[in-house]
């Protein structure tokens, strides 16, 4: 599932280190937290829905990938993410 244009543009905001900053790890790993928790939502009244169980497994192996590059380029950017996206690892 998708997320609203406001709800994006809001996370987007909130994460962004810089004005008009959208690509840094921070941001797509927000934005990817967003649309993982819209999917969880999703999977409780659609559990046989398979299709969009793959999206969200494709979704969560990516935000790991972004999360272990962040890690390894500065890891303090990497604890205060995860601190304020509430992940745990």
């Amino acid at each position: 599932m998708s997320i609203e244009a406001e709800r994006k543009a809001q996370v987007i905001k909130d994460y962004a280190t810089l004005s008009g900053d959208t690509g840094s790890p921070e941001v797509q790993v927000a934005i990817l937290t967003e649309r993982i928790v819209n999917l969880t939502e999703h999977f409780k009244t659609h559990a046989k829905d398979n299709h969009s169980r793959r999206g969200l497994l494709k979704m969560v192996s990516q935000r790991r990938r972004l999360l272990d590059y962040l890690k390894s380029r500065d890891d303090a950017r990497y604890q205060t993410l995860i601190g304020r996206l509430g992940l745990r690892r």
